[in-house]
């Protein structure tokens, strides 16, 4: 495969200065193929609208982040505290946004364990997932579990390798649960690789930049740019036989050299540019 071999995706995260009406009239001219929408930059009283804009950019929506997207509390969206009220947050994203995004997975994760009891949050995050799982099935979308770094551990998530996300989906057993897969939180796992190979089917959702030793909790670098095997990582995914959109995301704030601060089509541009050497350089 000399050409890069999934389609180019791009999360709405990665062009935080621009509003989500600037998004879509953006990508397409920038090669991006696939959107990954973030509920953050969407506004609910004008979803008709936004939607027909995507719609018509010929942009195919390859997977969706919302708001309230954790179990349990999250230092980067607090509110509501109480898991109940973000199981219901979460339900009233799926089913406001499911008809427009048709067979799309939305992503999810446990959020920080409460007092640090990690056995509660993997008990509640099950809990919480198999009472999604039927209705994602019913609203013709599925879900996918990310396992974050280890640097969110306590802030965000209870997980923080591929094993325990696949672990908590074999668990709850449903065809609608798979695994979203971002390089930047998992590649220093051990055997990360072989255990995306393992994976296999399971994958449905992938996300990628690059590493640096963060300087703050939003630190990520263009792919090529850093320390990630990236190559090798992509080639697992393949091996693993996922042939979804391969969607950049990356968070960089409160940095001095923060990619914000960039022409937001020059970050993706050399995006793109660092995903087709990487994987033709090899």
């Amino acid at each position: 495969m000399s050409t890069f071999p999934f389609p180019l995706g791009m999360n709405q995260f990665t062009t935080q200065p621009w509003s989500f009406e600037e998004d879509i009239r953006r990508f397409p001219s920038l090669s991006v193929q696939t959107i990954e929408l973030c509920e953050a930059k969407m506004d609910l009283n004008r979803l008709d609208e936004q939607m027909r804009l995507v719609r018509e950019s010929g942009l195919k929506v390859s997977s969706v982040q919302p708001l309230v997207r954790t179990f349990y509390g999250s230092q980067m969206v607090s509110e509501p505290q109480d898991p109940a009220q973000r199981l219901r947050r979460l339900e009233h994203t799926m089913r406001t946004l499911a008809p427009y995004t048709q067979g799309a997975p939305f992503v999810v994760n446990t959020g920080a364990p409460p007092q640090g009891n990690v056995q509660e949050c993997l008990n509640g995050t099950i809990k919480a997932l198999k009472s999604l799982c039927p209705l994602a099935e019913e609203l013709g979308i599925t879900l996918s579990l990310e396992p974050l770094n280890p640097t969110s551990i306590n802030s965000e998530t209870g997980i923080w390798t591929i094993n325990q996300a696949l672990e908590i989906i074999d668990t709850v057993g449903h065809p609608a649960l798979g695994l979203c897969l971002d390089y930047w939180n998992i590649w220093q796992q051990p055997q990360a690789a072989e255990t995306i190979r393992a994976a296999g089917s399971r994958i449905n959702v992938v996300q990628i930049s690059d590493w640096r030793t963060p300087r703050s909790a939003g630190d990520r670098l263009i792919p090529g740019d850093g320390d990630i095997p990236l190559r090798s990582l992509l080639q697992a995914t393949w091996d693993a036989g996922f042939r979804g959109a391969c969607a950049v995301e990356i968070f960089s704030s409160d940095v001095e050299d923060s990619l914000y601060l960039e022409d937001p089509a020059d970050v993706i541009k050399r995006s793109y540019q660092g995903l087709k050497k990487l994987w033709n350089d090899a």
